[in-house]
């Protein structure tokens, strides 16, 4: 009987110390576009991260402040150590860019288990000068 006990005390302290922890690559987990053409950029970044603790990561929901910004995550546990990226879409309305993803997870060292991501920029429209217009001149040359 005290083997037993003292194995489930042994099982319990392992489980409170096993802990996963989500540490992102972009600074300030923050995706700075730039300035980008609507019709030169398809509007996907990733967001890279790392599992620094000594438990699977679980990843269990991501969603924007928006319908204009698609993420993707990874479903299955990212073991102690390994890498994941979470894929973020974002539709390239022109006009400035500020939205935020909320990523839901099993990590310890965020509070309430919830990281707030964050994309800006600038998206602009080209404008194309039709080689069949012309050129205006001014009238003293």
């Amino acid at each position: 009987m005290k083997k037993i006990i003292l194995f489930a005390a042994v099982l319990v302290s392992a489980v409170s110390f096993a802990q996963a922890k989500i540490e992102f690559k972009a600074k300030d987990n923050t995706i700075d576009y730039g300035t980008v053409s609507k019709d030169s950029d398809d509007g996907v970044r990733k967001f890279e991260f790392t599992n620094t603790g000594n438990a699977p990561l679980i990843i269990s929901n991501a969603q924007s402040t928006c319908g204009c910004t698609v993420p993707s995550y990874p479903k299955d546990p990212i073991a102690p150590g390994a890498t994941g990226e979470i894929s973020v879409k974002y539709n390239m309305n022109p006009g400035p860019i500020r939205k935020t993803i909320t990523i839901e997870c099993n990590a310890a060292n965020v509070e309430s288990g919830r990281v707030a991501l964050k994309i800006k920029g600038e998206v602009i429209v080209k404008q194309e000068v039709s080689p069949l217009e012309k050129k205006k001149t001014s009238p003293m040359q």
